[in-house]
This record gives structure tokens, C-alpha cells and sequence, in this order.
């Protein structure tokens, strides 16, 4: 008897452990590819790192010469907040419209699906190429269809004005995985509500805003918060389209820390710029989801909700 016990108990313990065994790879590599890089760049910050060279530790200095002796900080801080104030609103919209879009019941829509997916899985590398064809003021595609309208082009790449806009347009375009996630929770929601609101008289763009948006607020947050960071870490487009020009008027962020590692050697430096970017990548974060609780409507509130309220009226 005390045997079968010690074998039922090492059974039990071995089948506790077996799922870790599968998820140890992962955990392997966030540590040595992740979580071991991002503590060594704190440490990092905290030196005068260069490439080639002895490194010397200097505290803070890092930190504060960012903040006192570096005008460049603060001027590809704010194009890159500009950039995501645009690129953010533009890329749920264009996302959104999109997942309405393939959600109709056309023939031949799995066709435009994968056509309109297809952009997501292109390399940033061979993006900024089609682009940089397209928005050349010369041979564009662009400027050559505006000329068709009798409309003179503007010099996408050239004018300090047009060149933000250019990665506006460049970035938007790689839509097809937020596309995705709106498509798969829109289609999630049940036709008996739609077809319950068509009784009542709502018309489509009644049901849109009662039904369609509600539901689908959760995904809207997950889709609010990727573009964020990836708004704010913008660095392909801009260093292949425009390395930062014209007139700096498109040295975001990210090509500043890219500059100061690799261009400037100033590794410490870098790392305290990278450091302060996950900060306000953080604050963001923490802030969006604060204010959820304002907008975002989940399932099993709802229906606990409607409990409460049945519940009152029995009493």
C-alpha cells in the first residue's frame, strides 16, 4: 500500500512538471535573448561604453546629458510622439475598415483577404524598396497618377512637409495582422444580435456603433497598444527611406539611439536612450490601460451585469 502511494505521488509530480519541460526552450531563450540583453543595456547605461575601448563607469552622467546637454533628444522625441499621434488613429481605422470589409459575404472574398494580408508578411527591407520607387518625385507610381488627374506631385522624399507623411502611408500600409485580429473577433460576434437590432429597426451603421464596436472594444485595446510601441520604435522606413531627412525632419527616435550606437560608438549612451524609451513605452502602456475601464466592455461583465439586474428585479 505504501508503495502504490510513493508511485502514484511521483506520478503525479512527474506529470506536474512535464509542461514546464515543453515551455523550457521558451524560457531559455527569453533569458539569454531577452531578459539577459535588457539588463546588461542597464548596466550599460551606467558607463561610457565605446565600441573599441576600455569602459569607464559614470553613474548617471548618461541620463543627465541626455536630458541638459543633447537638443537632438528632444527634437526626435517629439517627431516620433507626432509620427504615432498620426500613424495610431490611421493604422486602427485603415485596419478596421478593412476587417468590415472582408467580413461580407462576396464571392471571392478569401481572395482579397489574402491580398490585403499579404503586405504583413513583406520584409521592412523590401517595403522601404516599393516605397521608395512609388514616392520617388521623378518616376513615382505616385506622382505619375496625380499627373493623370492633372495634379503636380509633391517631393514625397524631398520636402521636410511631405516626408512624414511618406512614412505615415509606408507604415499603414502593413495593416494585414491588425486586420486579422479584427477580422477573427468580428466575425466571432453572433448574427442573432445583429438580427435581433435589424427587428428593432437599427440600420447598418446603428448596429456598427451598438454592436460592433462594444464588442469587439477588447481587441480595439490590444490593437491600441501594439501600434503604440510600434509607433514609438519606428526605425526600418525611416532609416532605408529617408535616413532621417529631409532637414532632420524625419529623425525619429529610434534612428537617434541607432546613430549613437552605431554611428557615434557611444554604446552607454545608446542604452540610456533605449532605457528611456521603455519607460515611456511603459507609462503609455499603464495609462491605456487605466482609462480601459471607461470603454472596454468585456463578455463575462456583461452578463454579470444583466444577472444583477434580473436579480434586483426578482427582489
Amino acid at each position: 500500500m505504501f508503495t502504490k502511494k510513493n508511485k502514484q505521488k511521483k506520478f503525479t509530480l512527474v506529470r506536474k512538471r512535464v509542461p514546464f519541460l515543453f515551455i523550457l526552450p521558451w524560457i531559455i531563450g527569453f533569458i539569454v535573448f531577452t531578459l539577459g540583453p535588457l539588463a546588461f543595456s542597464l548596466i550599460m547605461s551606467l558607463f561610457d561604453w565605446p565600441i573599441a575601448g576600455e569602459a569607464k563607469f559614470i553613474g548617471f552622467d548618461n541620463f543627465i546629458k541626455m536630458f541638459t546637454a543633447d537638443p537632438q533628444f528632444y527634437d526626435s522625441l517629439s517627431i516620433t510622439l507626432k509620427f504615432a499621434l498620426i500613424f495610431v488613429p490611421l493604422n486602427l481605422l485603415v485596419a478596421l475598415v478593412l476587417a468590415l470589409l472582408i467580413t461580407q459575404p462576396i464571392k471571392g472574398i478569401k481572395i482579397f483577404r489574402t491580398i490585403f494580408y499579404l503586405p504583413a508578411v513583406v520584409s521592412g527591407v523590401a517595403v522601404s524598396i516599393i516605397w521608395g520607387w512609388m514616392f520617388n518625385s521623378e518616376y513615382g507610381v505616385l506622382n505619375y497618377i496625380l499627373s493623370l488627374l492633372g495634379i503636380e506631385g509633391p517631393n514625397w522624399l524631398i520636402d521636410p512637409k511631405w516626408a512624414i507623411v511618406t512614412i505615415v502611408i509606408a507604415s499603414a500600409w502593413g495593416v494585414g495582422t491588425m486586420m486579422l485580429i479584427f477580422y477573427t473577433d468580428i466575425k466571432g460576434i453572433p448574427n442573432e444580435m445583429y438580427e435581433a437590432a435589424a427587428i428593432d429597426g437599427a440600420g447598418p451603421i446603428r448596429q456598427f456603433i451598438s454592436i460592433t464596436i462594444p464588442t469587439i472594444t477588447p481587441t480595439i485595446l490590444f490593437n491600441v497598444i501594439t501600434s503604440v510601441i510600434a509607433a514609438l520604435q519606428q526605425l526600418t522606413l525611416v532609416l532605408l527611406l529617408t535616413g532621417g531627412g529631409p532637414l532632420k525632419s524625419t529623425y525619429f527616435y529610434g534612428l537617434f539611439v541607432y546613430n549613437n550606437a552605431f554611428k557615434h560608438h557611444e554604446l552607454g549612451y545608446a542604452s540610456a536612450n533605449a532605457w528611456f524609451m521603455f519607460i515611456i513605452i511603459l507609462l503609455l502602456t499603464m495609462l491605456i490601460f487605466k482609462s480601459s475601464s471607461a470603454w472596454v466592455f468585456y463578455e463575462a461583465e456583461v452578463k454579470k451585469e444583466k444577472k444583477e439586474k434580473k436579480g434586483g428585479k426578482r427582489k
